[in-house]
């Protein structure tokens, strides 16, 4: 996926983001982390792995080393923060929101300090993903069943596809009817695959499927590129495939994902 244009309001929003503990690099895959736990003295990223709403907000929990203060924090710079107990495990409860909210996540133990991959998106509903700059979002909400989870897409004409499914089955996936990809799951039940990459997406309805053995399922997405983001460094809006959310990545551009179902 190649990142859209930035502007000077998109970096003045990313400058925020940096100062309230995002990282200040575009995230990768888990290699990064790994790198950043060397840089930070082999300080292991903390890691969010619960998202549950409830009357009172919303409990995050997740891991960490034991005894690491873990720092959730908002663009404007407020901060949530808890200690990870002696099994590392740590728990944080976020007050309702009407909107969808992005974080950064850090840790930080005997003067030493990592910052968690990418941007933590919670939303009012229970969803709850890790966003990453140039690929597809990590789902953390529990899947009501095997299906799409996310869809990633920027102006460059970049698609990822995640979905979950059982692990290590096959997973066809079609474009508007043709067949464009054919994968295992990991065993973990990820299946992630790019397309655009020869070919650029255009913009407009899109019809995405995938089917397996077992397990069928489709999403027609607006993969239509972000309006500006004059108000924030996040924006959510529900449509009928879910709920997608414009957002600011570390190098300035807008990257949209959208939370399926």
């Amino acid at each position: 996926m190649v990142p859209a244009k930035s502007t000077s309001a998109v970096l003045l929003f990313v400058a925020a983001i940096a100062l309230a503990g995002c990282g200040s690099r575009a995230p990768a895959a888990r290699p990064e982390g790994e790198a950043a736990a060397q840089e930070a003295g082999n300080l292991t990223p903390p890691q969010l792995d619960s998202v549950r709403p409830g009357p009172t907000g919303i409990t995050l929990a997740g891991a960490a080393p034991a005894g690491a203060k873990v720092r959730l924090a908002t663009p404007a710079g407020q901060a949530s923060f808890a200690t990870a107990d002696a099994l590392g495990r740590w728990t944080l409860v976020r007050p309702p929101a009407s909107e969808a909210q992005i974080f950064g996540l850090s840790a930080s133990e005997h003067g030493r300090q990592v910052q968690a991959e990418g941007y933590v998106l919670v939303a009012p509903q229970g969803q709850a993903a890790l966003l990453r700059a140039g690929t597809g979002a990590l789902r953390i909400d529990a899947p009501a069943r095997a299906g799409l989870r996310a869809i990633d897409f920027d102006r460059g004409g970049g698609v990822e596809v995640s979905a979950q499914v059982a692990p290590g089955a096959t997973v066809i996936l079609r474009l508007d009817g043709r067949e464009a990809a054919e994968g295992r799951a990991t065993p973990a039940g990820r299946f992630a695959v790019s397309l655009g990459s020869q070919t650029p997406i255009r913009p407009g309805a899109h019809l995405i499927q995938i089917s397996g053995d077992g397990f069928a399922d489709q999403v027609t997405a607006q993969l239509s590129p972000a309006a500006p983001l004059a108000q924030g460094p996040v924006r959510s809006q529900l449509n009928p495939a879910g709920l997608r959310v414009d957002w600011m990545t570390p190098g300035g551009g807008v990257q949209s994902t959208l939370l399926v179902h």
